[in-house]
């Protein structure tokens, strides 16, 4: 991987019932680390030193999330496993299985279990985001289901499912102003949006539908449709037809410079899981010394 480069693997999955939801993401070259952050500027930017897993659960109960950042000492891969500190990711050649076993912030508490997900179709395609293409998104499994089990929390739910991983050879604050991405599960297809504004103001955007069947559909997005900003005042957009424009139901994250929502409405009424992040916002002064207190850091 390149010095000051990235991967991350993501994972999104929401139940049945629409009552539970999670996130993993999977760093390496943890791009929203302030400690990787302060190593690039070193000229010390070795993404394998600075790795983590991102494990979040949004339960009737509250919200549950993890973010510890770790050393190369507590990286292990090969082809069909990752290990960040005790939390792996291992790939069958059909189904991923993610065993979580992190700590919550800034509250301690225990964060352990299985998600296991059948991937149906995968693709191969990764796009560039980015003009330069130092920045490339591949959805590996848009169509995937999920079956969710904790200790730790006590829960266990079933639900749809996606798959994606992002990876690049610079800092995202490098090529990046701001993006928003949406995905939405269908019944042949899952829906993605995808808007950037790129460092020279230059913007790109993606419009695609992933189908069950395998096969790989370009759309003319609708029009941008501006939404409400979040507590922090992160700008949130999306597109949407003028006579059918969707709302934001919920808010699932919102900090200083990037937020997570479900979107309601739309031509078909189904739900959107949609992100936008501000990274002019990210590489202030005043959210890098923010970070800290939310993502802590073992050496090793």
């Amino acid at each position: 991987m390149a010095r000051d480069g990235y991967a991350w693997w993501y994972v999104d999955a929401v139940s049945d019932d629409g009552k539970d939801a999670l996130t993993v993401i999977a760093f390496v070259g943890s791009v929203f680390s302030p400690y990787y952050a302060a190593a690039r500027r070193r000229g010390a930017g070795d993404p394998l030193d600075h790795v983590s897993v991102n494990a979040i659960l949004y339960t009737a109960r509250g919200k549950y999330w993890a973010m510890t950042e770790r050393g190369k000492g507590s990286l292990e891969r090969s082809a069909s496993r990752l290990a960040i500190g005790p939390s792996t990711l291992s790939w069958d050649g059909s189904r991923l299985t993610m065993d979580i076993d992190e700590w919550t912030m800034p509250l301690p508490r225990r964060l352990r279990g299985r998600v296991t997900l059948d991937t149906g179709p995968i693709f191969g395609e990764a796009h560039a985001l980015d003009t330069a293409g130092r920045h490339r998104w591949r959805p590996i499994a848009p169509c995937a289901t999920a079956s969710v089990a904790f200790e730790k929390p006590a829960l266990a739910w079933q639900g749809q499912a996606y798959i994606d991983m992002n990876f690049g050879s610079e800092p995202l604050e490098e090529g990046f102003r701001y993006w928003t991405w949406s995905r939405q599960s269908q019944a042949a297809a899952t829906r993605i949006l995808y808007d950037v504004v790129q460092r020279d103001g230059a913007r790109r955007h993606l419009a695609l539908d992933y189908g069950r069947g395998g096969k790989v559909g370009r759309f003319t997005p609708p029009p941008v449709l501006a939404l409400p900003r979040t507590g922090w005042q992160v700008a949130r957009a999306t597109r949407a037809d003028p006579g059918n424009p969707v709302r934001v139901a919920r808010t699932l994250e919102d900090t200083p410079f990037y937020s997570r929502s479900l979107l309601e409405g739309g031509d078909d009424g189904a739900q959107w899981i949609h992100e936008s992040v501000d990274l002019d916002r990210f590489r202030s002064r005043w959210v890098q010394a923010l970070l800290p207190f939310k993502m802590p850091r073992r050496g090793r």
